[in-house]
Order: structure tokens, then C-alpha cells, then sequence
């Protein structure tokens, strides 16, 4: 392209913008397997009604308006960038191959962004807090005797302490997942390639800019729990036993079944032996076959 015009221009950002589509096209994104998404049209959303679980009563008289206690969750959006500069004389050259490569990686890192927001979230659970002012994974999550949120107070656990890698155990079939992605923006590519741009004249290159804005959050701590135990059929089915136990306020069941179990690499032999293989070690029928399906990710590592 040895005359740089803007009819020219406009091809090259035809075929960066074909590159960088049919990259963010061809990445398979984990988090929507572990997070619901929520469209957002404003700067932040208020998850005050996280907590509220109302069951159906016999209808006698009027009805029973029940005033649930809300909660201040709030999950602002934020504006996420990462930009490219072509230099000039490289179109002029015709020296674009390494742009392609460029162009295909900044797409794929950024359709890679939400299993970095949502699994760093899920990792670092037991760090920051979700709804009820508790951290995510925390052994003091309050639920009261009365449906309102009142009455005597119990602490329950979703998590175990130890010293070995995290595994995570999942509910993901309920309209709202354990976390949740909340997407303002979708990913665009945006390019500064007027020939009088500041960037141009300046610094001899164009621009090429990627922006989004979203951000991720918690859901309901009690569709997911985190073992730092070793992972073991035994320490496994007592995780199966303390999801599935789960009640609201007013001790109604919550009918939790948890349907995904979270390893990093270094977990993913035992995990497949717990909830795919056919026998146990000694020989015996595996009672959890099948149970849970499995996900390995690097983003729990």
C-alpha cells in the first residue's frame, strides 16, 4: 500500500476489523458456565433483592405482603481499554503481517476478559464480601428463624479451611448462577486512521483501541462452596451434603443440587476420578458418577 489515502484506509480497518471479529468469534468463554449475565443500562446496578426467597402461603383473607429485609449489594460498571499503534510506514511498506497476529491476540485477550473478572472473583472468594456484608465464602453467613429475616440468628458455613488447592462445588442450574456478569458495553474495535489525527502527525502511527465496560459480582452464596481440604470422595460428599442442606430464613429447603465442580489443573486426575470413573479404588460401585459435571481452568490456579 504505497499511497496512504483514506479509501485505502478504509480497507486496511475493513480487514483488521474481519481479523479482529473472527478472533473474538473463535474463543469459547468459560464464565457463562459458572455466572448468569445481566444487562445493564445504567452505571451500576443494586442487587437489593439478593436474599429475598418468598414461598407461596394458603391465600385466606388478603394477602400476606411480606416486607423482606433488602440489602445494599451494588456492582458498579467499569470502562476496560487496551489499544495498538500501526506505524505509518509499515502500511506504507506493506509490512503488516505482524499486525494480523497483534490484531488476533488483542481480540482473543479481550473476549478472555469477563473468565478473568468472574474466576478471579470466584478464586478470591473468601476475601471479599457478597450480599449479606459476609464474605462470599465465610463460615458466618447468617439465616433467621422467620421468613423476614428476623428471629434467632444461625450461622452457616459454604466453605472449609485448609491448606490445599481450592475446589469449588456449584449449583449452576437456577435462573441466577453463584456469580454474576454484568455487561453495560459490549467489546468494540475503534480506530483513529484519519490522515490528519494528532497521533499521525505526531507519532507517524495510527490507532486502533478496544473499550468495554462491564464488571462481575456475587450471586448467592448458597449455590456454591469452596474446599481448601483435600480433594476426597469423603471431603467431596460432605460437600454434596452441606449445599443440598441449605435453608431460608424460616428453615424452608432451598432444594440446592450442585450440578459443577471447579479444579484448577492440578486437581483435574482427581476430580475425574471422583465424578466420572466407573469404580472406586477399591473396587466398589462410584455412588457419584456422573453427579457433577467437571471444569478445569488455569483461572483458578
Amino acid at each position: 500500500m504505497a499511497i496512504i489515502d483514506n479509501a485505502n484506509l478504509k480497507v486496511l480497518n475493513t480487514s483488521f476489523n474481519k481479523i479482529f471479529n473472527d478472533a473474538l468469534k473463535s474463543v469459547e468463554p468459560e464464565y457463562q458456565k459458572v455466572a448468569t449475565v445481566v444487562t445493564s443500562n445504567t452505571a451500576s446496578n443494586t442487587y437489593g433483592w439478593l436474599g429475598e426467597m418468598p414461598e407461596l402461603t394458603e391465600w385466606v383473607g388478603e394477602r400476606d405482603i411480606k416486607n423482606f429485609k433488602t440489602y445494599d449489594y451494588n456492582i458498579p460498571n467499569k470502562l476496560f481499554e487496551s489499544s495498538i499503534g500501526v506505524a505509518r510506514v509499515h502500511i506504507e511498506d506493506d509490512n503488516l503481517g505482524q499486525y494480523n497476529m497483534r490484531f488476533t491476540s488483542l481480540a482473543r485477550r479481550a473476549a478472555q476478559h469477563p473468565d478473568k473478572l468472574v474466576f478471579d472473583l470466584l478464586k478470591n472468594g473468601d476475601k471479599n464480601n457478597c450480599y449479606d456484608g459476609k464474605k462470599f465464602f465465610a463460615t458466618n453467613h447468617p439465616v433467621f428463624a422467620k421468613h423476614d429475616g428476623t428471629g434467632a440468628k444461625t450461622d452457616v458455613a459454604n466453605m472449609v479451611a485448609g491448606e490445599q488447592a481450592a475446589w469449588f462445588l456449584l449449583d449452576t442450574s437456577q435462573p441466577l448462577k453463584p456469580l454474576i456478569f454484568q455487561q453495560r458495553q459490549a467489546i468494540e474495535l475503534t480506530a483513529m486512521t484519519k490522515l490528519d489525527d494528532e497521533s499521525v502527525f505526531m507519532k507517524d502511527e495510527f490507532r486502533y483501541g478496544v473499550r468495554a465496560r462491564h464488571n462481575a459480582g456475587y450471586g448467592f452464596w448458597q449455590m456454591a462452596y469452596m474446599s481448601k481440604q483435600e480433594l476426597t470422595p469423603e471431603n467431596f460428599n460432605a460437600a454434596v451434603s452441606a449445599m443440598m442442606s441449605q435453608t431460608a430464613d424460616g428453615g424452608r429447603p432451598l432444594n440446592i443440587k450442585p450440578t459443577l465442580l471447579v479444579v484448577p489443573p492440578s486437581l483435574r486426575a482427581k476430580a475425574l476420578e471422583i465424578v466420572k470413573a466407573e469404580r472406586l479404588a477399591n473396587g466398589e460401585t462410584n455412588i457419584n458418577k456422573d453427579l457433577v459435571d467437571v471444569l478445569v481452568t488455569q483461572e483458578v490456579m
